[in-house]
């Protein structure tokens, strides 16, 4: 694969060079400090978040630099990267700009659909010289994503549920609900200003809805909070499920797990409520 070409160009376009030499890496960003791993990037590690927990044996050997939020700035300068990864959506743009500005080469992501993987994997194998491991993952991905869409799933409104005290849930511009909709499940709003909306789960809501979803992340819904739900909203309990928030929401190479995670479901779902 021709290392320069467009692959290279990050979230927010810039171009970034490959790099032959042993890099020090921090990644800010858990989906994508567990796709290093997998790259056979992780003794190039050398700093990621708390919230970095996979592999779980090999990622504990890394220093930690805080949260995904609030980074403990003076610990990542001390590890002298090379490169630091964040994304979009769960790293503060300041941050982003701080770490330019004090002179380290910042790789910014942004995956909006399951597609973008794709492109994922070849940004970060091209630029630290794994080409040939990601496009084994892109291989990987692209037949369980084939696989996944060779099957007629009926169409479903759902409620993604992601926190609770406020309810709050996903918009359809993100990238769980995308996700989602690979298997026929439409995320509830129809449209909203917020990528993550706060919810008033009411009858007349819970009336349009064919399934609501309890994600165990960022809030770790449990089966008595289903039950409590159940209960409360006198909705009911098989109308009501647990999700691996992990396989919906990590992108990089977790997505693909996730691909054949959300069919399972998706399946064991039909053969409840069709039969």
């Amino acid at each position: 694969m021709d290392v320069h070409s467009d692959c290279l160009i990050d979230a927010i376009g810039v171009r970034h060079e490959p790099v032959a030499a042993p890099v020090r890496i921090v990644s800010l960003v858990p989906s994508i400090t567990e796709l290093l791993f997998v790259l056979k990037l992780g003794d190039q590690l050398v700093g990621r978040t708390h919230y970095c927990i996979h592999p779980p044996h090999w990622v504990a050997k890394v220093p930690s630099v805080g949260g995904t939020k609030k980074v403990r700035y003076a610990r990542l300068q001390e590890l002298q990267p090379t490169h630091v990864i964040v994304n979009i959506d769960e790293n503060p743009r300041e941050l982003a700009e701080r770490l330019m500005a004090d002179g380290f080469q910042v790789i910014v992501t942004h995956p909006l659909t399951p597609e973008d993987n794709v492109a994922l994997y070849r940004l970060i194998g091209g630029i630290f010289n794994r080409a040939a491991e990601a496009e084994s993952l892109v291989g990987r991905f692209e037949r369980a994503l084939a696989e996944l869409r060779q099957v007629v799933w009926a169409r479903r409104r759902v409620l993604y549920l992601i926190w609770h005290k406020p309810w709050m849930g996903v918009n359809r511009e993100t990238y769980i609900s995308r996700m989602l909709a690979l298997v026929g499940w439409e995320t509830l709003p129809v449209e909203s200003d917020e990528r993550y909306p706060k919810l008033e789960v009411n009858q007349a809501l819970l009336d349009t809805v064919d399934l609501v979803l309890f994600s165990s992340e960022p809030y770790h819904f449990l089966p008595e909070d289903l039950e409590t739900f159940a209960r409360d909203y006198d909705c009911p309990l098989d109308k009501l499920r647990l999700i691996d928030g992990e396989m919906t929401s990590w992108y990089g190479s977790r997505a693909i797990q996730g691909l054949r995670y959300l069919g399972q479901l998706a399946e064991s779902v039909s053969i409840v409520t069709d039969s």
